[in-house]
């Protein structure tokens, strides 16, 4: 096992990349990676919903995959709520308001841009030919959609993934009247105590790219390797999702975590050194799948 400093020492991160999203609103991108590794594949990994790229114990994740021989990138959905000079903070509930699922799929285009463009001249070695999308919570569900669809991604790793996009108003659909009424529904952020803001076109966005939305479908046609990792004691996602994907594409590999809840053990902020036993067993699984095909 690597100490905490020697990782440190390996490890190059380049923090903070600027990127512009087709909508033409600035996000940021960390790239992790190991110069003297040879041919590293990539990892690319996407939160969920209230989440962004420097929650917790994603650093030290993005660094137990490193230190196993992968690349490894984490971003920002450009509307997720953060901006770049405070990018672990929920100040622009504006922008969090105005987010909706054909943004994040458009963002996640743009990192795949930026791979293809800017990253060659960052690492070299880097084998972008092998290029992994990890998709947490509601990331997982904008993950499966964009696997499917995007010949560049040749596997998908879902944690505590949802299994469809319509999730929040599928079985309480008399929510829709009211948030349709007042043209926004506010979100408790448990953790900050923020009201944040979710703007009615969110739904009419995906009422309008119906087809393309719907994870269900995709996770049906999705013809490539596929992890799903999901604790048993998740209380935001049930895990009966993750025993829905597995359902609908029979060929995806399953991994229940005992005990594990939505985060895997972790938390905002992380100070420990090393993971927490659910996360380690997480970054295993994941790691085990991706050297079995790779």
């Amino acid at each position: 096992m690597l100490s905490n400093q020697s990782l440190q020492f390996m490890i190059h991160t380049t923090s903070n990349i600027r990127l512009e999203s087709p909508a033409g609103r600035p996000f940021l991108l960390d790239f992790y990676h190991d110069p003297q590794q040879p041919q590293a594949p990539l990892l690319l990994f996407a939160h969920g919903f209230k989440g962004f790229k420097d929650w917790g114990h994603w650093e030290r994740l993005a660094q137990h995959f490193v230190a196993a021989g992968f690349a490894f990138a984490k971003f920002n959905f450009s509307h997720n709520g953060t901006t770049p000079e405070e990018p672990e903070h929920f100040g622009d509930l504006e922008a969090f308001g105005q987010n909706n699922y054909s943004k994040e799929l458009s963002d996640l285009d743009r990192v795949l841009q930026w791979v293809a463009e800017d990253l060659p001249g960052l690492a070299p070695m880097v084998d972008t030919s092998k290029i992994a999308l990890i998709g947490h919570s509601r990331g997982g569900g904008i993950g499966i959609i964009k696997a499917a669809e995007e010949e560049r991604i040749g596997a998908l790793i879902t944690w505590a993934a949802v299994s469809r996009l319509d999730y929040m108003w599928q079985q309480r659909p008399e929510l829709l009247d009211g948030w349709k009424a007042d043209g926004v529904l506010h979100i408790l952020n448990g953790r900050t105590k923020q009201q944040m803001p979710l703007y009615y076109q969110l739904v009419e966005d995906f009422e309008t790219h119906r087809q393309r939305l719907d994870a269900r479908q995709a996770m049906q046609q999705l013809n490539k390797p596929c992890l799903i990792i999901h604790g048993d004691e998740d209380p935001a996602v049930p895990l009966a999702a993750a025993q829905e994907l597995k359902a609908l594409n029979p060929a995806a590999q399953l991994h229940i975590i005992k005990g594990a809840n939505h985060v895997f053990g972790g938390s905002h902020p992380y100070t420990d050194a090393s993971l927490p036993p659910h996360s380690a067993e997480l970054a295993e699984q994941s790691i085990q799948f991706l050297t079995s095909i790779w």
